[in-house]
């Protein structure tokens, strides 16, 4: 049975869902995994155990990625997020 057409999202839509859940998920993830690392005492043990935490965020910014209807507003979440997270580590450094 095929889908509505009305829950179908556009092409442009579809494309901005996917490079925001892609780089944008990929940045954000990294600016999480970097603030912790300033933020938290334990400095070294965040940087060794950055690989996996930083590989299951981004799945999860992947996939909460498609949950908007509008890929702007995931990437305006995205990327407000990603500069936050590089303020933060830029004055906790």
């Amino acid at each position: 049975m095929p889908a509505k057409k009305e829950y179908l999202a556009t092409n442009g839509q579809r494309a901005l869902k996917i490079t925001a859940g892609l780089f944008g998920g990929y940045f954000l993830a990294v600016g999480i995994q970097m603030m912790l690392s300033v933020i938290l005492p334990f400095r070294m043990e965040v940087i060794l155990t950055g690989a996996f935490s930083v590989f299951l965020l981004w799945t999860f910014l992947m996939i909460t990625a498609f949950l908007s209807r509008n890929g702007w507003v995931v990437w305006g979440i995205y990327l407000l997020s990603t500069l936050i997270c590089a303020v933060i580590v830029y004055f906790l450094k």
